[in-house]
């Protein structure tokens, strides 16, 4: 996820589309939530690990 919104927050501001770059910034702020909830050990949704 954080690497889905990397590469639309670039192709955001490559090609001046604000709507891609508003996504990227969402998909990276919430796979970042996520890394680091599930990086220290706490269940997110029910589960401890995504696979």
């Amino acid at each position: 996820m954080i690497i889905l919104g990397i590469v639309l927050l670039v192709l955001g501001f490559i090609f001046g589309i604000h709507l891609l770059w508003v996504l990227g910034v969402v998909l990276l702020v919430i796979g970042a939530v996520l890394w680091i909830l599930g990086s220290v050990g706490r269940p997110v949704a029910g589960r401890r690990y995504w696979y």
